[in-house]
């Protein structure tokens, strides 16, 4: 994508973490402002040991299969806040592989994203783009009218919470959206992690400095128990808070660059 294609009231030369996401997947929706942001960072994380390709690609293989797991099951609608570009193996393409009805509602609030989602997903029935912002969890809710909040939902917040630094706020985020489901109504979260016993990430300061300059504004890495507190009243399916790329994984591999942190992933139920 050159900057010459940015969708109105995109700024290029700002980056974005949805366009450094897709460029570490191997994405072409990206400007160089954020190809330059994302090299940057996967340089830093290189020099503490890990691989933020490595990274982004087991995020999203952990959404893909707590997707099709919550399918299997009988969930019938999905809720995904900040859902990024498109790329392959989208939430309601997956769903639908198991269940052809199932209902999906993206929400995001970069420009890019919207457009991108909307002309990708114009025509297809059941599945909607939401402008909403993570920080304003009730007006989501409130938006997200193409969903019957009185059965089972799943509310998808992968990679996202770390954009926002100030771990009240994030609580009551995810406690408003917790209290929005109904038993059999699931929560899946994902989010950037270190181990307290590996101390604080080298060159952590020149990290969030990059992201600083990016339209999200800040990065924060938050230990196993923050995230298993996110899911309190909920019942952790197996095996629990546990770093993405371990979580059901029928073809376990190897994941280079990801034994000093990553990112951890959980899915919770309310039970009836």
């Amino acid at each position: 994508m050159t900057d010459e294609q940015a969708p109105p009231g995109v700024d290029p030369t700002v980056p974005s973490v949805a366009r450094m996401y897709d460029y570490y997947l191997g994405g072409k929706d990206n400007f160089r402002a954020d190809r330059d942001a994302a090299e940057q960072i996967v340089e830093l994380a290189r020099d503490s040991g890990a691989d933020v390709r490595e990274m982004a690609r087991a995020n999203r293989g952990f959404l893909i299969r707590a997707v099709h797991h919550l399918a299997a099951s009988g969930v019938r609608q999905f809720l995904d806040i900040g859902t990024g570009l498109p790329t392959q193996d989208n939430v309601h393409q997956v769903a639908r592989r198991v269940l052809p009805d199932a209902k999906v509602v993206y929400v995001d609030n970069d420009p890019t994203v919207l457009a991108h989602a909307q002309a990708l997903l114009a025509g297809t029935p059941g599945t909607y783009v939401l402008d909403g912002d993570v920080r304003r969890p009730a007006g989501i809710l409130r938006d997200a009218a193409h969903l019957d909040f009185g059965r089972p939902v799943a509310i998808i917040l992968a990679a996202v919470l770390h954009f926002l630094p100030d771990d009240d706020e994030v609580a009551a985020i995810v406690a408003t959206l917790r209290d929005a489901l109904v038993p059999g109504g699931h929560l899946v979260i994902s989010h950037s992690y270190v181990e307290p016993d590996e101390g604080r990430p080298e060159r952590m300061d020149e990290a969030q400095d990059v992201y600083r300059r990016s339209a999200s504004g800040s990065i924060a890495w938050r230990d196993r128990d923050t995230v298993r507190g996110w899911f309190d009243g909920l019942e952790l399916l197996e095996p629990g808070v546990v770093p993405v790329q371990h979580w059901r994984d029928d073809a376990p591999h190897p994941a280079p660059g990801l034994d000093k942190g990553g990112v951890l992933g959980a899915v919770g139920r309310l039970r009836g």
